[in-house]
């Protein structure tokens, strides 16, 4: 078992700076294989500990209720939010970064199981290989496409990994003992879709802050696993690029570059 005090859990695969006052792993325990790195801490892997409440949250009173301003300005933040590919190479302000991974940390989970585990990569190395699994796999998925598809594919640019200055792997700890099973026993399923949630938190918080993200899926997942060095029980669910956007729209790059319009909403709510 993982006995975590709190959800928020960075895996440090190279030498970390501190991130809004949580505490940086040495250098030397940082480059251990995480495996090894486990054994030595009778299986704990890397914890970067932190608070689990948001700083904002801290010493605020709030009602629970919200004004009709709050609203639009919440529905502005969802029609802003897009999936970013370009960035500015700048670095993200950290105070920033550990409030977005903090507000990521309290999504809700499937019997509050907190099964999301957030990988913050720095080596340069890491992204170097993450990068070139991107573009082979990448070339591999062109070849699915013919004629004005595939152009129209080759066109398209799929990830920030060069640009973005910020790679944060996101797994689920498919066998975690939080929560009890609680929800899980005829839909396991569920610990996958608590860790999208999360995800989606951290994308709306970040955006709220001016910091883009982009999650990228095109890999051979078990190189990428391979890459990262993370448990065998962690399921991949995502890569992200974080950092400034170069761009701001409301349309997202898969509209504007005509590969898929928006649905008409008639098409995906139904009533029973």
């Amino acid at each position: 078992p993982l006995p975590l005090p709190l959800p928020l859990l960075l895996l440090a695969v190279a030498p970390l700076s501190t991130l809004g006052g949580v505490p940086a792993l040495t250098a030397r325990v940082a480059r251990a294989p995480m495996r090894r790195l486990a054994r030595a801490r009778g299986g704990r892997v890397g914890v970067l500990r932190g608070s689990s409440t948001p700083e904002s949250a801290k010493g605020a009173v709030h009602t629970g209720d919200f004004s009709r301003e709050f609203h639009e300005e919440l529905e502005q933040l969802f029609l802003w939010r897009r999936d970013v590919r370009r960035f500015r190479k700048d670095p993200v302000d950290p105070k920033d970064f550990q409030t977005v991974l903090n507000h990521a940390c309290i999504a809700p989970s499937v019997g509050n199981s907190q099964p999301w585990r957030y990988v913050v990569i720095e080596d340069q190395k890491i992204k170097d290989a993450v990068t070139e699994n991107f573009e082979k796999a990448n070339l591999e998925a062109l070849s699915d496409y013919e004629g004005e598809r595939k152009r129209t594919y080759a066109k398209l640019k799929l990830s920030g990994l060069k640009e973005a200055p910020i790679h944060l792997a996101v797994f689920c700890e498919e066998d975690t003992p939080i929560g009890h099973g609680l929800g899980r026993r005829t839909m396991p399923e569920a610990l996958e879709y608590s860790v999208a949630a999360s995800i989606q938190q951290l994308w709306l918080s970040a955006r709220s802050l001016g910091i883009g993200v982009g999650w990228v899926s095109i890999f051979d997942i078990e190189d990428l696993k391979a890459s990262l060095d993370v448990p065998d029980d962690w399921k991949f669910i995502a890569y992200l690029c974080v950092g400034y956007p170069e761009e701001k729209h409301t349309d997202s790059e898969l509209i504007r570059h005509g590969w898929q319009d928006r649905l008409d909403r008639s098409k995906m709510i139904f009533k029973r």
